[in-house]
């Protein structure tokens, strides 16, 4: 499966030789590997070989649209309807997508929305922080449930919150235990899943310490659902995300097929993962592969098959609604669709779910995202950012080799979250500037300075974690496309965990303003990155840091 969507969507060379072995996973494995092989060699010579510069000769089209063209289906509308290839297309109207700004606003809305629910409530996190915010979360949990068991019509509302194993698990006061008392006062009605990652398993489970264990895989997606209502973001559940951690937040407001699709895609991975139990045991779903006692190979080929399922069905119902709509012999004009009482406006904007389980063969979001790069043309302009600046081999190679002018934002050592941790933790912010560095010499190099431009956010009392990508097409004052959720466009996200964000294009001139201000409002707390910038005193990386930043990279 995701050779057939490398073979339709991958954007670097390599993948056109996918093209050419049906039939020949294990082959196309290796070539993978071996390109991974070579990219590390060039980041060890740090030197860039002169194929670089011919990226975009060798970029492959675009996939093309394969439906049907109709006069009155939006074919051509936006240039990226080829991603409905991979994954289902949502067309909904501008006016039902908001984008927050602040971690306030995300946690109000959040609580609004779990005490006006009817039907479900469904959270995707890494994980649940122990103190008196996430306290109140959970209070706002457990008052709806228990008016949903009070009213004179009782609602049949559901609860399901999936987390990682390992993060939710740590320490005596965690994730496990702020849910226990709501897991055991509705057990009918709630549901805790904690994904455990297959490759944690064996000598390494119990030789690894807690915390250094989250570094081999972890459940990373962040969604957030309300009844028919979704936000999408990078943000766990925990105080600091609530107050002082600026992220990205979208908010998706009654768009019922969406909400389908994200409740469906964590039900799956629900089921792959522990289920936690009133007394605070664990047990795997009847039938599933234990994901770390069990056969790994067959684990990840059941989980495979699960999510995929999902993605699979979405994608057939949507391409159904499109032809129901669009290409049916008693079509309906919108005006007599009107007069039936469909009264939902033609959609103007289109979401697309990006999903990314390497550890299950799932590589989407990565397909998508090097696409994106690879079409960017010249003149266009790509705001990236990312809260830890870790590109992996073939985005570095992208963003270097290719046309589009680039400003990446980044965190100041100051305001990454690791900035203050006690023992190793502690240098990690050091790690990340030497990462930086190295990136920023070799687009001196390749006196790229002018197209490839670093900043770093600084906000005093802040941290950051935003991620993602607003796309300007060139001759455009405003994006007509975002990438937001969990992925961080690192070694981690493409690799290690399961992640999820969505691609919103718009043609809307009021949404792509309010992704346009989300933008400037990012970008205006930060400074650009030069050489002076690596002579200030809090930017000198111990010798030590610098050895050892190759061999843990990417582990973070």
């Amino acid at each position: 499966m995701a050779v057939a969507a490398a073979a339709a969507a991958g954007p670097v060379f390599w993948r056109r030789l996918l093209g050419l072995l049906p039939g020949r996973p294990g082959l196309a494995a290796l070539l993978g590997r071996l390109s991974d092989r070579l990219g590390r060699n060039r980041d060890r010579q740090r030197r860039r070989s002169p194929w670089l510069l011919l990226a975009p000769l060798l970029s492959p089209t675009v996939p093309q649209v394969t439906s049907p063209p109709c006069c009155l289906c939006p074919e051509g509308v936006h240039r990226f309807q080829w991603i409905r290839n991979l994954v289902p297309e949502f067309g909904v109207s501008s006016s039902h997508v908001r984008v927050l700004s602040s971690p306030a606003e995300f946690f109000e809305l959040m609580k609004g929305q779990i005490r006006v629910a009817k039907k479900r409530v469904v959270m995707a996190s890494l994980y649940l922080g122990t103190g008196p915010l996430e306290q109140e979360l959970v209070d706002c949990l457990e008052s709806t449930l228990e008016k949903s068991l009070q009213a004179k019509f009782p609602s049949n509302l559901k609860v399901s919150i999936l987390l990682d194993f390992t993060r939710g698990s740590r320490g005596r006061k965690n994730s496990r235990t702020m849910l226990l008392p709501l897991l055991q006062r509705f057990p009918e009605q709630v549901r805790v899943s904690l994904f455990h990652t297959p490759h944690l398993r064996g000598l390494l489970r119990l030789l690894i310490p807690e915390r250094f264990n989250e570094t081999i895989g972890l459940q990373h997606i962040k969604v957030y659902l309300f009844d028919n209502s979704v936000i999408l973001s990078g943000a766990n559940l925990s105080d600091s995300y609530f107050t002082n951690r600026q992220d990205r937040y979208v908010f998706l407001q009654d768009c019922v097929e969406i909400a389908d699709f994200f409740t469906e895609l964590v039900d799956a991975v629900g089921d792959v993962s522990l289920q936690l139990q009133g007394d605070d045991t664990v047990q795997v779903v009847d039938g599933m592969v234990h994901p770390y006692k069990g056969d790994r190979a067959e684990y990840c080929k059941a989980a495979n098959k699960r999510v995929m399922d999902v993605i699979n069905s979405a994608r057939t119902r949507q391409q159904m609604l499109h032809a129901q709509t669009f290409h049916s012999n008693s079509l309906l004009t919108q005006e007599d669709a009107a007069a039936a009482g469909d009264r939902r406006p033609a959609p103007d904007t289109w979401i697309y779910p990006l999903i990314q389980m390497k550890p299950f063969e799932i590589q989407i979001d990565e397909i998508v995202t090097e696409t994106l790069l690879t079409e960017a043309e010249r003149g266009a302009k790509v705001y990236l950012t990312t809260g830890y600046f870790n590109l992996t081999q073939a985005y570095m190679d992208l963003v270097l080799g290719t046309r589009a002018e680039y400003q990446i934002l980044l965190a100041s050592p100051e305001v990454n979250g690791f900035f203050g941790a006690k023992g190793v933790a502690g240098a990690i912010p050091a790690a990340y500037v030497h990462i930086e560095r190295q990136f920023y010499s070799e687009v001196c190099s390749l006196g790229q300075q002018e197209r490839v431009q670093l900043q770093e956010y600084w906000r005093r009392g802040w941290t950051f974690h935003a991620k993602g990508l607003w796309l300007y097409l060139a001759g455009s004052s405003l994006p007509c496309l975002t990438l937001i959720g969990s992925p961080n466009f690192g070694y981690r996200s493409v690799h290690r965990d399961l992640e999820a964000q969505i691609a919103i294009v718009t043609e809307n001139e009021a949404l792509q303003q309010q992704l346009h201000q989300e933008q400037e409002q990012l970008y205006l707390r930060s400074g650009v990155v030069s050489s002076a910038t690596f002579e200030q005193p809090s930017r000198q990386v111990k010798l030590w840091v610098k050895m050892v930043t190759p061999l843990i990279k990417n582990f973070f």
